[in-house]
Formats: structure tokens, sequence, C-alpha cells
């Protein structure tokens, strides 16, 4: 893609963007390419209907369906078709869309052959700047298909997640209604009508729960028939880069970050004098913090030991920056580069998400998971009604802690009434760590 044609694009973009939210025509839990949503919403909206599953005694599914080559099997037509009929777009602006996409062509080359050119009538251009914005677009009515079997449901572009909760006497009930759904997107009406493919080879299922309640269940139970393929049930998946288990303990998380970190600690350490500390700090900053800090709001409420294997990396890292020997106490270093623990990197990313609620800037599945003590009729004559806080939820077990609906809230109303008053993100995130720092280091 040419400078010129990005350029163009990202002021469409922009306009098609501001048109879709300003009407409220996208999925609202489809997450990508979307201001103020991301993977880390995504997970946090998914792991805390998870959480609540488990703690109410259900167990509960997650299904992540692949779809082979989205974004390169996009047909023209039928995206024009759908930005006039869902999204309004037409005249001028269809007209632009139309030749946008049109009188493309390619090559291919086997090695040291080169084809001639081939016309391109489907996929979306890639290295595009507005080819996700269509894709998303394109595949805006899934919802309300999986709306029609009464299952929850996160979209992340290609990326589609359906989710349900159940008693383990209703099981079957449940496998009845996925495989009806699957199979209504696989081989009937709308995969057909998108002339996208699922893949199910690439599909994975897997039933969270406690371990008395996985045990009330037979794994035989609990596989998906798609058509004439068998989906087991896994133990471990892969969700947008986070690892979730059966019992949502998040150890095997923790292990693969933790190893990943260690992994670059080590080559770190080998140029360490020749980068300086400076160069290091970067370094670190750009291939450990980054992956400590991913998606840790569902670390919240772990116990000490589960996280303690990430604080080792973050207290290797500091000493590999610092020059401390082992045996040399860390705090300092820590405290040096103004480094917060673990723990309170989990109470930080928490607060941040609560700030984006409190002002309106979060996602919609997001917001409706907590209640402002002033929107409640039952406070509405006592004093806590004026106040900035958030209603903490009841739970029946410790373990409904760990959801966003009832952490988020607890870290909220931990903080100072002067960061609830903030409304500049930018400096809330700059108070919010000064707060957080002294309380963790001078406290």
């Amino acid at each position: 893609m040419s400078f010129i044609s990005k350029t163009v694009e990202r002021v469409i973009a922009a306009r098609f963007s501001d048109h879709v939210e300003a009407e409220h025509l996208l999925p609202s839990r489809q997450s990508a390419y979307r201001t103020n949503h991301s993977t880390e919403t995504a997970i946090v909206a998914v792991h805390d209907e998870l959480v609540r599953h488990i703690d109410s005694g259900k167990a509960s599914v997650l299904v992540l369906l692949d779809l082979s080559a989205a974004f390169d099997t996009v047909d023209h037509n039928t995206l024009l078709q759908v930005l006039d009929r869902r999204f309004g777009v037409t005249g001028t602006a269809l007209n632009w869309f139309g030749s946008y996409l049109s009188g493309r062509t390619q090559t291919f080359q086997v090695a040291s052959q080169l084809s001639g050119l081939h016309p391109v009538d489907c996929s979306v251009p890639q290295g595009s700047v507005l080819g996700p914005q269509e894709f998303i677009a394109y595949t805006e009515n899934l919802e309300c298909l999986i709306d029609r079997h009464c299952l929850g449901r996160h979209l992340y572009a290609d990326d589609t997640q359906l989710i349900d909760g159940v008693r383990t006497v209703d099981i079957s009930s449940s496998v009845r209604r996925l495989q009806q759904c699957i199979g209504e997107i696989h081989r009937h009406r709308w995969c057909a009508s998108r002339r996208l493919q699922l893949n199910p080879s690439k599909t994975e299922v897997i039933w969270f729960g406690t371990p008395a309640t996985l045990k009330k269940i037979k794994d035989s139970d609990l596989a998906l028939r798609v058509g004439f393929d068998v989906i087991k049930p896994f133990d471990v998946v892969r969700d947008l880069g986070v690892l979730l288990d059966q019992e949502l303990s998040m150890k095997q998380h923790v292990n693969k970050v933790a190893s990943t970190c260690f992994f670059q600690l080590r080559r770190l350490k080998q140029v360490r004098r020749i980068l300086g500390p400076e160069v290091t700090t970067g370094r670190i900053t750009a291939f450990i913090t980054s992956r400590l800090d991913y998606c840790n709001a569902s670390l919240a409420g772990l116990p000490k030991s589960t996280i303690a294997l990430l604080q080792r990396v973050q207290n290797a890292a500091g000493r590999l920056v610092a020059g401390t020997r082992m045996h040399q106490h860390i705090t300092p270093a820590l405290q040096q580069l103004h480094w917060l623990p673990i723990n309170y990197r989990i109470i930080y990313k928490l607060s941040v998400l609560m700030h984006l609620v409190h002002t309106g800037r979060s996602p919609e599945y997001l917001s409706t998971l907590v209640t402002a003590t002033s929107n409640l009729s039952s406070r509405r004559i006592l004093r806590s009604a004026d106040s900035q806080r958030y209603e903490i939820p009841r739970t029946s077990l410790k373990f409904e802690e760990r959801a966003f609906s009832f952490a988020g809230p607890s870290a909220w109303n931990s903080l100072p009434a002067y960061l609830h008053e903030q409304s500049d993100t930018k400096l809330f995130r700059a108070q919010l760590k000064s707060f957080l720092f002294s309380i963790a280091f001078f406290c």
C-alpha cells in the first residue's frame, strides 16, 4: 500500500468509525479495531462471565471458533451490499468503496518463476488501514445468529467465542444448543452468505468448573459434533494470548509468561555490558514488562503463591538493570527504577479500567458489570449516594472475588477521593502510580 493510499484510508476509516459508533451499528461485543476496545477488555469480560458461572455452581463452556483465511475470503460484492443495506453507506461514499476494492491484481512466485497478473475479486487489501474495519462490518450479523441460540458470545475480528453456563444436569441441553449454533454457522446459512469457511479441526472447546463440578461430568458428554467432525474438549486453551485452564487457576498462563520472560532475560544478560543500563531498561520494558502487564486484570484475587513466580521475573529484571547480586535485597533496586510490584500492577490495571468505566470511555460490556452506589435506589437516602464509589457485589464463594465485577470496584473504592475526581486519563495514570508507589514502598 502506498503512502498516499494509507493517508486517504485513515481519513475514510475515521469517518466510517465515527458513523458506526454514533449509530451503534457494530455488535456490542465486537472488540476489534474500535476506540477504547482491546484484547484486554475482551478477556476481562470473558473471564468475568466464566468466574461468575463457576461461583454459582455451574459448569461453563467456552468455544473458540476458527475461520479459515477469513480476511482473504471477503467477497467484494457482498461487502458492498452490507455497507449499503446495513451501514447506510450510499452514493459517492459507496462508489468510493467500490473503487477502492476493484482493479487490484496479484502475482505468484514459485522458485524464480513469476506468474502473470491475476485479478483480485475477494479479500481486504493486505497492509491496508481500512481493511480490518471492513472485515468487522462484513461479519456484524454473526452476533444476531448466536443470540438466537441463547448463548453468550464475544468477538475479536475473526476470533469468535461462544460462552454458556449451565447446571451439570443440563449439560446435554447446552451441548445441543452449541452444536446447533455451530452447525448453522458452518454448513447452513451464515458462512454461505458471507462466503467464509469454518475450520472444525482448529475449533477448540473447554469446560470450566470447580474440581467437584468437573468430576460429575463424563468426558463423552462434553464433545461437540459438527457434521462429521467431533470437537473434543481441551484442558487448556489460548484465548487472545491468555492461557485458560479448566479450573481458571491461571497457573498455566503464569508459568508460560514466566518461562518466556526468563528466556528473554537470559538473552539480555549476555549483552548487558554492551547495551548499558538505559538501553537495557528499554529492552526490558519491551520484552518483559509488557508481558507481565498484559491482561493482568485477570490475575486479580489469585493466591500469592501463584503470582510469586511473576514477582521473581520482575526481581530478576531489576537485578539485571541495577547490577544487584542475588544475595542483595531487591526492594531498593525496584524503588530506584520506580517499578510497582506485581500485586500493585494488578491493582493499577483494575483501577485504570474502572476509571474508563467511571468517565464513560469503556466498552459497554464492561460498564454494565459494575454499578455506581449513586444509581442504587436503596442508597439514595444515604450519605454514600453522593460518593463516587461502586457497589461491591455479595459473593457466595471467595472464588467470585476474582471477577472484574468484584475486583474492579474493590480496587476503585480503595483509592482516595482526589483520584475519583480526576477526569483526565493521562493525569489519572500518573497520580495513581504515585499513590500506589507510596503505599508499596513507604507504608
